[in-house]
């Protein structure tokens, strides 16, 4: 749980940032992440070196080697734990001039994190702000990797709530959401096509850590968990960047955070490879024919992002895998021939399992567009029955710009730490989602003029575009009003203007 006092050390930082001239929220979460890998690095050099002394054994992995660097600095003056001490301006020396060409040779490591600090570069010249960053920065107990991870996710927060940025950041309550309803395994292998900042990976590591303690005591599968499970792309390099350090600071070691434009490139060699895709990507409207991956237009013939993006989805799912994706509601009930394939090919050639339809207001400040949570399952051969349709009317913050929480923190998100009474329940629908998915098999009772219910697939089927909205279904009760007969009502209006009229003359004979 991230303290106050962390968060005020955060701001702080933030605001010296903007102070010091580092103005673009996004700048100051680079730099910031920068910084942190600086000062993870001679962490680990820290303990191999206690580790060796300990073992009496030679340093199995030397981060920082012995001697001098090309422009003949002493590497040692290039650790964290060594410069922090120096004088700002020769601090900005060591740092500008010695520590990140340093950095930008650790590609050759192999590791991602690595790979996305070759063109890394100090975005400032002030020798004081370098000072005050690293001071505060040092102060701030990251030993813990929960600590470290939420004091992460604190300052990517810093990045949506600035503004213009907000569109990289999926909110970590519905992401909580995605992920418990997809319970993620230990041997899956997870994507996500346009990753950001990694929230969705990021859940679905702490969930692994929740739920399948176990398995990383195994070696194959902490080999996995390390290296292989996790899988993200963007086509962003600052985000590569923040994303791959915000899935280190979780305790994921070597994840699979590489660019690429998923609409754009062949998918040929990783076709088939995931076993769940977790995404909300961003959806730009369309694209040119030109720029489009060839194997996605096979899939469907279509310039939309949004149906692009789920072609793309169902061509990187192996057989069986599994998928949470957001979409804009329009793929649920547009009219184009595109928009009932892609709908056709959901129901008729794979698993649809489940429609969450979320109120407009939950992507707000940055965007008030209609959106909905596909759950799906690639077979390729069928094998829809029911799907499960759910009204989502609150999650837990007010809809409009200002986002405030509706209730008090240990009742928020997917999994509360304290169960919901039942009036509770219209200010957070999250924890009902998960309960109620979870318990599918008592859903079919439900009438469908309850917040959630089952649809048979003949009746999709019956739309003939295999209509997906929710509102086509759901049934509303109107309650029974009775009126009076016409003849009463006019008989009691003639009755009141005559008690007026009868008024008027009595009001008239007084003044007269």
């Amino acid at each position: 749980m991230l303290t106050g006092e962390i968060r005020n050390q955060i701001d702080s930082i933030w605001n010296d940032f903007w102070a010091g001239g580092v103005a673009n929220p996004l700048s100051v979460m680079e730099q910031m992440t920068y910084l942190l890998f600086i000062k993870r690095l001679n962490d680990l050099h820290t303990l191999e070196e206690r580790k060796s002394q300990t073992l009496k054994t030679p340093m199995e992995r030397r981060i920082f080697p012995d001697g001098k660097d090309e422009k003949g600095r002493p590497y040692e003056d290039l650790r964290w734990s060594r410069f922090k001490n120096f004088e700002p301006r020769e601090m900005m020396e060591v740092v500008d001039e010695h520590v990140f060409p340093f950095l930008r040779t650790l590609g050759a490591e192999g590791s991602s994190y690595g790979h996305h600090m070759r063109d890394a570069r100090l975005g400032f010249s002030n020798p004081a702000l370098l000072a005050k960053v690293v001071e505060k920065l040092d102060k701030i107990p990251m030993e813990d990797r929960d600590t470290k991870g939420d004091a992460y996710e604190y300052m990517l927060s810093r990045i949506a709530s600035a503004g213009q940025n907000g569109q990289f950041r999926t909110p970590r309550h519905i992401i909580q959401m995605m992920v418990e309803l997809t319970e993620p395994q230990p041997t899956d292998v997870i994507c996500d096509p346009a990753s950001g900042t990694c929230g969705f990976l990021v859940a679905a590591g702490e969930y692994i850590r929740d739920h399948h303690p176990q398995s990383l005591r195994d070696p194959a599968l902490r080999e996995h968990f390390h290296s292989n499970m996790f899988h993200g792309f963007d086509f962003d390099t600052t985000m590569l960047r923040i994303g791959s350090m915000n899935m280190i600071l979780h305790g994921v070691e070597n994840s699979n955070i590489t660019y690429r434009d998923s609409l754009a490139e062949d998918h040929s060699e990783d076709a088939g490879t995931y076993s769940l895709v977790l995404a909300n990507p961003p959806f730009a409207g369309s694209l040119d024919n030109e720029s489009t991956a060839k194997d996605l237009q096979k899939i469907v013939k279509t310039k939309k992002t949004e149906l692009l993006f789920i072609a793309l989805f169902l061509r990187l799912l192996k057989t069986g895998g599994r998928a949470a994706v957001v979409v804009p509601d329009g793929v649920l009930f547009g009219s184009s021939g595109a928009h009932k394939d892609i709908r056709r090919m959901l129901v008729e050639d794979h698993k649809l399992d489940a429609v969450i339809k979320l109120p407009s207001g939950v992507f707000r400040p940055y965007a008030g567009v209609s959106t909905a949570i596909l759950l799906f399952t690639k077979t390729g051969v069928g094998g829809t029955e029911k799907v499960w349709f759910y009204d989502m009317t609150a999650d837990g913050l007010s809809l409009d710009d200002k986002r405030a929480n509706l209730l008090p923190p240990d009742k928020l998100g997917a999994v509360p730490a304290e169960p919901l009474a039942e009036e509770e329940h219209a200010k957070n629908n999250l924890p009902d989602i998960v309960a109620r998915w979870k318990n599918r098999a008592g859903e079919a009772d439900r009438p469908r003029t309850a917040q959630s219910f089952l649809v048979p697939v003949e009746d999709i089927r019956a739309t003939g575009t295999w209509d997906l909205s929710l509102n086509r279904y759901k049934e509303v009760e109107h309650e029974e009003v009775e009126h009076a007969a016409p003849t009463d009502i006019i008989a009691e209006l003639r009755a009141i203007e005559t008690e007026i009229v009868d008024g008027l003359d009595r009001l008239e004979e007084m003044l007269g």
